[in-house]
């Protein structure tokens, strides 16, 4: 039986918190941001978590995390 494969895409993009939620950055923070708000750019900094409705689908693309 060949190993399970990680998405390498997916893997970079969340990292599993200790009580094995999905953290994942903001979007919306990459470009055109001079007319976003100074707060509304802060808070696109801070990491939010995946909502319970992609939690599994995230969970099968990193099935050794």
């Amino acid at each position: 039986m060949p190993k399970i494969k990680t998405r390498r895409s997916a893997a970079k993009r969340f990292k599993v918190t200790g009580s094995g939620e999905f953290k994942r950055a903001k979007a919306f923070k990459s470009h055109i941001l001079e007319k976003k708000s100074p707060a509304r750019k802060r808070n696109l900094r801070k990491a939010a978590l995946v909502s319970k409705a992609d939690h599994q689908r995230v969970a099968l693309m990193l099935p050794n995390r």
